[in-house]
């Protein structure tokens, strides 16, 4: 499927909203399909699966916390949530959950639509064949590039493709401090000049999953610069 004729369904329920997103997305060549529910899109999902979700949280019905979770039980589309709920948990949940991205209230439509293409170009990277690649190791960590899996002592942290992303990006640049514009910039495609908080909980959910596997490799932050990645008494 061409870029053009991508499909993007959004679900929210303010009608002006739907309006102004789906006029960005459409004039970059996408097909737009727009519901002012979860459980309209939904169904719509089960009869023909899109290619990206654009949820808000707070809808009638099914909200968009559990339209991703159920969208997650059949499908591995990316999915952007957007909500006015700005608190850290909210977004900490909405990533959890399965979402790829958390973009909140007011939002540029701009920042939507280059968050979208990131995902899109991300997407296709990973699906370009490429040699096999030898696994890293990093501490009690292997991280499989070919498998895109992440293990700690024979167990599989479970690693989403864009957390798995972000770990091996700064393993490869183990021995320097990794700033949040470089990471937008190669792992996101953002322009340094666009305000998110993606960096800082995609690598709060990769140290929960470290932490909780009692692993020695750990991230530090960098305060007002980003982060780097260690072994702990190292």
């Amino acid at each position: 499927m061409s870029v053009e004729q991508k499909l993007i369904y959004i679900a929210d329920d303010e009608r002006n909203i739907l309006n102004i997103i789906s006029s960005f997305l459409e004039k970059e060549g996408y097909l737009v399909e727009t519901f002012t529910d979860g459980q309209s899109l939904v169904e719509a999902f089960h009869r023909r699966e899109a290619d990206l979700l654009v949820i808000d949280i707070m809808m009638p019905g099914l909200d968009g916390y559990e339209v991703c979770t159920t969208i997650r039980q059949i499908s591995t589309v990316p999915i952007i949530i957007v909500s006015a709920k700005d608190t850290e948990p909210d977004r900490i949940v909405g990533l959890t959950l399965g979402s790829d991205d958390y973009l909140t209230k007011p939002f540029s439509p701009l920042e939507l639509v280059a968050r979208v293409k990131s995902l899109f170009r991300r997407i296709e990277m990973d699906q370009t064949p490429r040699d096999m690649q030898l696994p890293h190791k990093l501490g009690d960590i292997v991280i499989n590039p070919n498998t895109k899996q992440v293990m700690c002592r024979g167990q599989d942290l479970q690693f989403t493709a864009l957390e798995f992303a972000v770990l091996q990006y700064m393993a490869n640049n183990r021995y320097r401090a990794v700033s949040r514009e470089e990471l937008l910039d190669k792992i996101w495609g953002f322009a340094s000049t666009v305000e998110t908080r993606a960096t800082d909980d995609t690598v709060k959910r990769i140290r929960k999953k470290l932490s909780a596997a009692h692993s020695v490799v750990e991230i530090e932050t960098v305060w007002g610069f980003g982060f780097r990645i260690k072994e702990r008494d190292s």
